[in-house]
């Protein structure tokens, strides 16, 4: 296989697809983030790939050359900035939609399979029927990170790329290398470390009849399962558009707090809490993946349980600390020459 471009390869689906590339023997990969002054490049420590560049050189060199990295075969373009919370909106146009369109013609010029993150953000408020063939004019994002995935799957779908493309709609994935994401870390990260300090997990309490407190649902999806799905969908040459990447099963905030108390093997202890008056309006109950596509292209394979997936992710990473890659044992999940 030639070369894989990977950006945003040191973060938590980024270094997850880098490992299962890995797990396939693929390592004439190029990895392209942006470090900084966090510790997100022990996540790179483990892994097998050709070259790491910054972003900022990486785009460089590719206005320079299109040819700069030689025979192409796949990009994956993970790197953006996840942040909900982030309010430089112009920031977030620059970073999630201009280099997106910079990185997506370059792809398509040099004829490699172009595969990019796009958001479940980009439903909004939905709490049903969150499929891929809606209508884009009736989605409205609650956020500009939401937004700013909304308007590349847009111009993808204007430019007339986005059915030769594949884009993931990425439920709310967790697991091991998510440290770097401060307060955008899981709830699973969260409640670990709660946990640790207080022996209790925090809840919202719930303001809807007829759901109690700690019923709220996500779709959650383990980052080993997610990197599986974007190896799959990439090597799958009839994928072509936007698939949604979650479970499609419904599991409560109570029933992830209860799997991290087992895996930690102590009883469960949960307090539910107010919820911030400004969060009340906006708050989704429910939120839950349809994958018809996903199966549609072909994906059998079982996801890993909550429950299954947060004992692997306390009891193997975050009470040692290691990185995917660190581990012993190999992933059981398919690797891509398995899914072709």
């Amino acid at each position: 296989m030639d070369r894989v471009v990977v950006t945003g390869g040191a973060g938590l689906i980024g270094s997850a697809l880098v490992r299962h590339l890995n797990l396939d023997g693929i390592e004439d990969i190029v990895v392209v983030d942006r470090l900084g002054t966090s510790e997100k490049w022990r996540h790179l420590v483990p892994l097998r790939f050709a070259d790491y560049l910054d972003a900022g050189e990486f785009y460089a060199r590719i206005a320079a050359d299109p040819y700069a990295f030689g025979r192409v075969a796949a990009v994956f373009h993970l790197g953006a900035c996840s942040s909900t919370t982030e309010r430089d909106a112009s920031y977030l146009v620059q970073n999630n939609v201009r280099r997106s369109q910079e990185i997506a013609r370059w792809s398509f010029s040099l004829g490699a399979r172009f595969t990019y993150a796009s958001s479940a953000a980009t439903y909004g408020a939905r709490e049903c029927e969150m499929r891929e063939d809606l209508d884009p004019h009736a989605l409205r994002p609650l956020n500009m990170y939401g937004y700013s995935k909304h308007l590349f799957d847009r111009w993808m779908r204007r430019e007339g790329l986005l059915e030769r493309a594949v884009g993931l709609k990425y439920f709310n994935v967790y697991g091991p290398n998510e440290d770097h994401k401060g307060e955008m870390r899981s709830v699973v990260a969260k409640a670990y470390e709660q946990i640790r300090a207080t022996g209790t997990i925090e809840l919202f309490k719930s303001y809807r009849e007829g759901i109690a407190d700690g019923e709220q649902s996500r779709d959650f999806l383990y980052v080993k399962d997610a990197a599986a799905i974007t190896a799959f969908l990439a090597a799958s040459p009839a994928a072509g558009g936007l698939y949604n990447v979650g479970s499609g099963i419904a599991r409560t905030w109570n029933d992830l707090a209860r799997a991290v108390f087992a895996a930690l093997d102590l009883p469960p202890r949960i307090i539910y809490v107010e919820m911030p008056d400004a969060l009340r309006g906006k708050y989704q109950y429910r939120t839950v993946a349809t994958i018809d596509r996903l199966r549609d292209a072909g994906w059998t394979r079982p996801f890993t349980t909550l429950e299954a997936a947060i004992d692997d992710y306390v009891r193997r990473y975050l009470t040692s600390g290691a990185a995917l890659g660190d581990e012993s044992a190999s992933s059981p999940l398919p690797t891509l020459s398995a899914t072709r």
